[in-house]
Formats: C-alpha cells, structure tokens, sequence
C-alpha cells in the first residue's frame, strides 16, 4: 500500500530520477539525475501497482513545430503521439483515452520570455486551419508531465499531411500578479504558428517503453528551449523559509516576508506557500489553500490563500498576516485539489488532499 504523506519537514535528500523525453532537436537527459525531494518519516515503498507519483511506463520523443511571442506572452507549439490523459474538476478525476481516430497530442507552452517564467492559470485554446477551412477548435487542458513539466495540451484529429497553421488563443492570468508582473498578462492574444504534419515530422515522434516503469520516481525533465514550470525550492525563495510541509505527495514550501508591500500593505507580513511536485519540483497551480496561523493558541490569521503570480517567489498561494513570529503554528487545509490535468505517472497523485497539516514555524 502506498504511504500517504501528511508530514511537517524542514530538510531534504537526493533521489534519483529517471531519463526524460527528447525533442526533435536532439537535446535529451540521457543520464540520471537527483531532485531535491524532502525527506520523509517513513522509509521509501515500491507499489507493484502504480499509485501517486510513479515512473511512467514510456520515454517519448516530440517534434517542436516553433515559438513566437503574441503582447505579454512567448507561446511554443509542439506535437507527439496521442496521450491518455486525465482532467480534474474539483475532487472528481476523468479519464480521456486516446483513441484510433487521434492523429497527435498537441502541446503549447506558455511564459514571460524576460524572467523565464512558465504562466498557468490561463485559458488556452487552439484553432486548426487548413487553406483557410477550419479543421478543428479546441479548448486545451493546464496538463503536467514528468518529462514537460507545465503546459496545456490535448489530443488531435489532422485528416490527412500537409501544412497546418495553429491559432494559440491565451486568455488573461487568473492569479494575482505582484512585483514587475503587476499589471501584465492581464489581456487576452492570440499567436499564429505553422505545424507540419507529414512523414518527416512524423518520423521525429514516438515513444520507447521504460523499465522502471510503475516504480516510485519521475522520469527526469527534458532539455527544452523553454523554460519548464520549476518552483524556486525552499533554498530559492525570498525572505525567511520557514519549512516544509507535505500532503499527498505534494510540497508545501512556506516563506514569510517582513512587509506585505507587494500587494499594498507594507505595515503587514506576507506569507507565500510555494506548492511542488517530488522529484522534479514541478508547481502545482490551480488550488484552493486555507491557512491558519496561531500563536500561544489564539488564532492570527485564518481565511485562503490566494493564488498568486511574482517574479520572485513564482507561482504561489500568498495572504497578508500580521506578523509571523517563531513558534506560530501554521495549519494548512486544501480545499480543491490542482486543477490541472495529468499525464502518466502523476494521473492518481494530488487528489487524496483532504488533511490538513500543521507546520511550526
């Protein structure tokens, strides 16, 4: 049976993780590397039926069709073989399954080109055309991928090869944006790009079945030239880190600063809770977060946390208090799981968030 995390933590180990997915352009992870994943209480288990965060059972390649940059927003496209994927809504998990009919699984990636950061929270949708005629319209899911990391994609029907051009619609940021992002990804564009689906292209796409497939671990994240959605880590966050808490597979990463100035109120404290994936501390965006805070066993601080978008601290959930002092206790509850779909290896991690944890600051 697989442990179910419901921990306080304030250090990390090395695990090993496995190769990654490679691109068209020959850049791959050809070796093992290590994650910073926290340590746990309880000793490493192995499950003979995946469950959680497990390796998925193929290594894949993908064929990058091009990038370019509509208003505030850089957006690549890219295509590989049709995907098994599952969409959350609130707790409940659905299964697409990829079927004869799918010609591939088409993926956009968006960011701010200037800080390298990946942008969820946004409505994307794509539009197909071929000689003018509309081929297919999509709205495409916010996905995570051990290989890909962040991105939204969704499976396609091309009737036949040839030249395609690709709309990439991006709606507004839902998150509340701080620092020199205030302000911005707040408009709705769209990027046009050229996909190429032929026997060339093709050729460039597959997938490769994996050992370790079903054992604890991730497959490592591929080389790519975007950036990939990488919470900065307790050791990368500003101000006082104050610990780790974990729930489910997922990492909580608490961080307090002295002045909430970054959302207009600098005579307060901000506290920002960066949330991970294990292995490949990948974000985790589209929660709902309550915290509580309490000193000498009167409570502080207690409501949501708001899902929030800074240079700095990344994609985070975030609250203004009125002070943090050593010894508070901070009890985190989630309320909706990451509303994000996933691929292979993360399709049954996430959802089991019910707990709450306290963490001692």
């Amino acid at each position: 049976m697989r442990r179910r995390r419901v921990l306080a933590l304030a250090s990390g180990t090395a695990s090993a993780l496995l190769a990654g997915c490679t691109t068209d352009t020959g850049d791959s992870t050809d070796e093992p590397t290590t994650g910073d994943a926290p340590e746990t209480t309880a000793p490493a288990t192995t499950s003979a039926e995946p469950d959680g965060v497990y390796v998925q059972p193929f290594e894949e390649r993908m064929s990058m069709q091009g990038s370019t940059t509509a208003g505030d927003y850089s957006v690549a496209l890219m295509f590989t073989v049709p995907h098994t994927f599952w969409t959350v809504t609130g707790w409940d998990r659905s299964k697409t399954a990829k079927t004869d009919d799918d010609s591939v699984h088409l993926m956009a990636v968006v960011w701010d080109d200037d800080s390298g950061t990946t942008l969820p929270d946004a409505g994307v949708s794509v539009e197909v055309q071929r000689d003018g005629e509309l081929v297919s319209q999509e709205v495409i899911y916010p996905m995570l991928s051990q290989p890909m990391g962040f991105h939204y994609g969704g499976n396609f029907t091309l009737p036949s090869d040839g030249a395609y051009a690709v709309r990439v619609s991006v709606g507004g940021i839902a998150a509340r944006t701080t620092g020199d992002f205030e302000g911005r990804f707040e408009d709705a564009e769209t990027a046009e790009l050229d996909l190429e689906f032929t026997d060339e292209s093709r050729a460039r796409v597959g997938s490769t079945a994996v050992d370790a497939a079903g054992t604890e671990g991730a497959l490592a994240p591929m080389e790519t030239s975007y950036p990939k959605s990488v919470a900065p880590g307790p050791d990368g966050l500003p101000g006082t880190v104050r610990g780790t808490a974990a729930v489910d597979d997922a990492y909580f990463d608490v961080t307090t600063l002295e002045s909430a100035s970054r959302v207009g109120e600098p005579d307060s404290a901000y506290l920002a809770v960066s949330a991970r994936t294990p292995y490949n501390d990948y974000e985790l965006s589209g929660m709902a977060l309550d915290a509580t805070l309490a000193r000498d066993g009167e409570s502080v601080f207690e409501g949501a946390l708001e899902r929030t978008l800074s240079p700095d601290v990344g994609y985070h959930y975030g609250a203004t208090v009125p002070s943090v002092a050593s010894g508070d206790e901070l009890t985190l509850s989630v309320t909706t799981p990451p509303q994000v779909g996933r691929h292979e290896g993360y399709e049954t991690a996430f959802l089991d968030m019910r707990q709450s944890v306290t963490l001692s600051l």
